[in-house]
Formats: structure tokens, C-alpha cells, sequence
């Protein structure tokens, strides 16, 4: 197993060991945005610690006998010039590199994410709902940026200003760093055990959200189907109870974010730290000035205290978020690009040897039982340049072999041999580029019909893509259109009608010039004449490659150069038309259906 069918090239490696590693090895790549959060968010600290110092220093200035105005006047300027230092730079620079940060992390892991998706193996994503997948690429995104902004910005810069009383508050008097210290323990303690109940809380959530959004894009993706059968009530309710559930899962956090404990120990801090620096001064160990410059160090642990309980959560969800996205990368794929394959212009034959198969989730092991198998035992050969047609009942494989012939899936058990070499042996990329499947389910992209005939050989020039239309008959159906072949067509091609839809995905097999060509039920929304165009332009295309035709029509089935009869998954028998007339009751069946 591999966890990619394509490997996209990028210029490093995350480490994806772990939620955890794999956000750190994306962060570690911008060194002087951290340092920057840590200068600004150290100096923001030291900073703020300036002003209770001075102003009790102050204080005992303005209670001196005769009052110290050069000393007041001092504390006063130092005062402010570090508040406005602290606020107009080193503040503006925590948030601006954690920022940074967050955003080009967003960019970056939507990069990885995106290239890991569009490498996957077909039977990856059948087995994840489309809107699952969205949602961890759009919302669980965007959740690692607000872990750094505000999640981790708002940890360093409380975590700085945690420690201040801790080294200042015992240059006041030693003892007083009892009651900073007794509350810093006691948050630790408190902290961990809120990170625990929390941490599996935003996992839920964004569970739900995921599957809130499944149901959203299947009722989007299915809206034809919700109307035709007057059944946007019940999708409603379907929809409802998945934001119930969301609701649950998300109130569920807020309950445990309730519960902040540090906010109750805050309130002890104050009441201890002013008893115990009012005994101090009533001993005299400490002057009137001393007891504000103390209780105001105390007052910087309302920060980090009222800070962390939206900070954590923050942090919570995106390292929730980084494991729902980390699942996908590191889900592993039956197939691999095997780089260092086969690769060589095909000639076009094609061999199945006892091939079986069915359609299994990569986690499953290969074994294929007798009523589980799509293809049971199946074997056939076409030459080079021959026209095969493969006829069958609904259900009974046909366009299964098509996308074992391409390599979409792999055999259980058996071979599939293109030019003597089994396809598993090839280098994948070299492998599709030479064979062009069309199939009934045509899917077109929202871009301009020149862009969509042009989408397997890009660098065609616009003669090229004109030359394919015209073959594929659907050039006088583009230029009846405004912007001719600039023209851009709805989502999967929904502004056009079927029978164009495929024309235009017969012009893109056509313009890659495949030595293999695949037409699995292509011609089924065209109507009669335009057939008869199509099926000259085909049998043009085929000369000297080998075609697949996966069709029901007789007029196609007919001048193909070899049958293949499929019955539940198996061949039913193998020859020319006439051939399969005399000695196939099968295929006689499915003629005089059709006939």
C-alpha cells in the first residue's frame, strides 16, 4: 500500500507522523516569523510589567516627605514611552508574524492537501462522502490558521506574562513570590485536565460539521433528483437533524469551556495576593508603594487567565482539524505511480488472464468471494488495431473492464496484460496518457468549451481543438453559440444537452490521439443521424488502434472485429457477429432485444 497513486512534486517533505509533528514541521519552516511572535510577545510581557512597577514606585514618590517630583516625573515618562512601545511595536509585531504564519500555513497544508487528494486512487474516493472531503479542505483549513491566530498567539503571549510576577514580584519582598507561584501550579494542573475534556469535544464537532456538510453537497449534487421526486421536505429534515447534531456536538464544547476553572482561581489570586501583601506591610517589610506595584503584577495574570479559555479552544480545534486532514493525506491507496516502470508507445493489445475482481475500500484485503466478484475468471485477447464489442445485461461487467484496462483499479487475482506487459508493471502517467475512455456519464468542467475539448493535451493549439470538433460533429452546435469555442458551460456541462455533452467528450478522446480508445455506451444520447456522422468519425479514429465498445447499439456491435458476451461477470462466449448468431443463445437474446 502507498498512500498516493501520484506524487506531486513539492519542494519539501512534512512530517506526518503526527497532528502534532506534521503542524510543527509546517511552522519551522517560517523560523524568523516565530522569532519575531517571540520577540514581540517576550518584550509585550516585560512591557507591561514596567507599569506596576513604576507606578508604585511612584506612589511612594508622591508619599515622600517632601514629595520626590523628580522621581514621580521619571516613573511617569517611563511609563508611558514603554506603553506606547509595547502597543504601537512589540504588540503589532506578535500579531503581525503570527498572522503570517497562520496564513501561509492555511496556503501551504491546502497545497499539500489538495495535491494528496488529486492523487489518490479511485478506491480512496469512493469510500469518503464528497462533502466530508470538503469540509476538511475548506473548514478544518481554516481552523489551523485560527489555531495560530488567535489559538497560539494568544498561548505565547499569556504564557510570557505568566511568568513576569514570578521574577518581579521578588524584588519586592522574597516572600512574595508564594502566591504567584501556588496559582501557577494549581493552573497547570487545571489546564491539563481541560485540555483533556476538550480535546475529544472539538473532535466531535468537527466530526458533525463534516457530516453536516455531506449531507448539504448530496442535496446540492442530487438537486434534479430531490425535485423530480417532490421530496425537499424530507431532505429538509435530513439537513435539520444534521445541524441538531452539529448543535449538540458544538454546545457540548461550550459546556466543558464553562467549566474554566483558572477563572474561580484568578479571584482566589487576587483576595491572597492582597492579604498577603497587606500583612507584609503592616509588618513594615514593604512600603504603601510596594503593596500597588505587587497587586497590579497580580493583575497580569488576568490576561493569560481570561485569554486561555478561548486561546485553548482555538487550539483544539485545529489540532482536531489537523488530524481529520492528516487522516486523509496518510490513507493509504492500492495503487502507486511506480515511477521507475514500464513506459513505451503502445501497440495496443490487450490480454485478461483469469481475471477477478470487485470493488473493495483500501482497508479491506484483497479476497474476492464468488458473490462479492464484479468479474469472476475472465479472459479474452484483442489485437492491435482490432475493434472489440462487449455486449452483456446491466450489471454484468462490462464497463468494469474498462477501468481495469486503464489501471483505475487493480485485479484480485489474475493479470491484465497491455502489449505483454502486465499493467501493474507500467509506469502508470505513461500508461493513461495513451488510452482515452468515453463514457455515458460524461463530466464536463466549468470552463470554456475549448478548455474542456483541450483537457488531456493542453498544449493543443486552437487549429487542434477545431479539427477535433469537426470529427467529433460538434462544431456547428459551438459555433451556434455566442462565444463560440470561448464559450463557458455551467457545471458538468449542465448548460448543454446530453447528446452534446458527448460530442464534446468524444472531440477530447479524439484530439489525444490514444492508441487505445474506449467507448463505454458513448453514443447513447445521440440521436439517429447524428449517429451516423459520429459513427463515420469513430471508425476513422479506430483505424490502426485498438477500440472498446461498450454498447447496445447493433449498428456498432455489428462491424466490430471481435464480441465478447458478458453474463454476471463472466464470458459468455467470444467471436464475430455472425459466429455468436449460431452457437451463442445469449448473445441471440440480447440481438433481438435490440434489433
Amino acid at each position: 500500500m502507498t498512500v498516493s497513486e501520484f506524487a506531486v512534486a513539492q519542494e519539501w517533505q512534512s512530517d506526518r507522523r503526527g497532528p502534532g509533528r506534521w503542524i510543527l514541521s509546517h511552522t519551522l519552516r517560517h523560523k524568523w516569523a516565530i522569532v519575531g511572535v517571540l520577540i514581540g510577545a517576550l518584550g509585550n510581557a516585560l512591557l507591561a510589567a514596567v507599569m506596576p512597577v513604576f507606578s508604585g514606585r511612584a506612589i511612594d514618590a508622591v508619599m515622600a516627605m517632601p514629595p520626590d517630583v523628580q522621581g514621580l516625573a521619571a516613573a511617569a515618562i517611563i511609563v508611558a514611552v514603554s506603553q506606547l512601545l509595547r502597543g504601537f511595536g512589540l504588540q503589532m509585531m506578535r500579531n503581525l508574524f503570527s498572522e503570517t504564519i497562520g496564513q501561509r500555513l492555511e496556503r501551504d497544508i491546502r497545497h499539500e492537501l489538495y495535491a494528496s487528494l488529486i492523487g489518490k486512487s479511485m478506491s480512496f474516493h469512493d469510500s469518503y462522502p464528497t462533502g466530508d472531503l470538503m469540509a476538511r479542505a475548506t473548514n478544518d483549513v481554516r481552523e489551523i490558521n485560527l489555531l495560530f491566530n488567535p489559538g497560539i498567539n494568544l498561548v505565547v503571549g499569556s504564557a510570557n506574562f505568566i511568568f513576569m510576577p514570578l521574577f518581579v514580584a521578588p524584588t519586592i519582598h522574597p516572600h512574595l513570590v508564594l502566591v504567584p507561584l501556588i496559582y501557577l501550579l494549581s493552573y497547570g494542573f487545571v489546564v491539563r485536565d481541560y485540555l483533556r475534556q476538550l480535546q475529544p469535544m472539538a473532535e466531535g464537532v468537527r466530526r458533525n460539521f463534516g457530516e453536516m456538510n455531506t449531507v448539504l453537497a448530496e442535496s446540492i449534487d442530487g438537486i434534479e433528483t430531490v425535485k423530480g421526486a417532490a421530496q425537499e421536505a424530507r431532505e429538509m429534515g435530513r439537513f435539520r437533524q444534521a445541524v441538531d447534531n452539529w448543535r449538540v456536538a458544538y454546545l457540548g464544547q461550550a459546556a466543558v469551556e464553562a467549566r474554566f476553572i483558572p477563572l474561580l482561581l484568578l479571584g482566589l489570586l487576587v483576595t491572597g495576593g492582597l492579604l498577603h501583601s497587606l500583612l507584609l506591610f503592616r509588618d513594615g517589610q514593604i512600603s504603601i508603594g510596594g503593596v500597588v506595584s505587587f497587586n497590579q503584577l497580580l493583575l497580569l495574570f488576568t490576561f493569560p487567565t481570561w485569554s486561555a479559555q478561548f486561546a485553548y479552544s482555538r487550539v483544539a480545534s485545529g489540532v482536531a482539524s489537523a488530524r481529520r486532514i492528516l487522516d486523509l493525506i496518510n490513507a493509504e491507496t492500492e495503487l502507486g505511480e511506480n515511477v521507475g516502470g514500464y513506459d513505451a508507445p503502445l501497440r495496443g493489445e490487450v490480454a485478461f488472464e483469469a481475471v477477478t475482481f470487485c470493488y473493495r475500500r483500501p482497508e479491506d484485503d484483497d479476497y474476492c468471494g464468488v458473490q462479492e466478484a464484479t468479474l469472476e475468471d475472465v479472459s479474452f485477447r484483442a489485437e492491435p488495431g482490432q475493434t472489440v464489442a462487449i455486449v452483456g445485461q446491466t450489471g454484468s461487467g462490462k464497463s468494469t473492464i474498462s477501468k481495469l484496462i486503464n489501471r483505475i483499479y487493480d485485479v484480485q487475482r489474475g493479470r491484465v496484460l497491455i502489449d505483454g506487459v502486465d499493467v501493474r508493471e507500467w509506469r502508470l502517467e505513461a500508461l493513461r496518457r495513451q488510452i482515452s475512455i468515453i463514457e455515458q456519464d460524461i463530466f464536463l468542467f466549468s470552463r470554456s468549451i475549448a478548455d474542456n475539448i483541450a483537457f488531456g493535451c493542453p498544449h493543443a493549439s486552437a487549429e487542434d481543438v477545431v479539427a477535433a470538433a469537426r470529427a467529433a460533429q460538434a462544431h456547428d452546435f459551438i459555433m451556434a453559440m455566442k462565444d463560440g469555442y470561448d464559450t463557458v458551460i455551467g457545471e458538468r456541462g449542465v448548460t448543454l444537452s446530453g447528446g452534446q455533452r458527448q460530442r464534446l467528450a468524444i472531440a477530447r478522446a479524439f484530439l489525444t490521439d490514444p492508441a487505445i480508445l474506449i467507448l463505454d455506451d458513448a453514443t447513447s444520447a445521440i440521436d439517429s443521424e447524428t449517429e451516423d456522422r459520429i459513427q463515420q468519425a469513430i471508425e476513422h479514429v479506430a483505424a490502426n488502434r485498438t477500440t472498446f465498445l461498450i454498447t447496445h447499439r447493433i449498428s456498432q456491435i455489428r462491424w466490430a472485429d471481435v464480441i465478447i458476451v458478458m453474463r454476471m461477470g463472466r464470458v459468455e462466449a467470444v467471436g464475430t457477429h455472425e459466429e455468436l448468431l449460431q452457437v451463442s443463445q445469449a448473445y441471440r437474446d440480447i440481438f433481438s432485444r435490440y434489433e
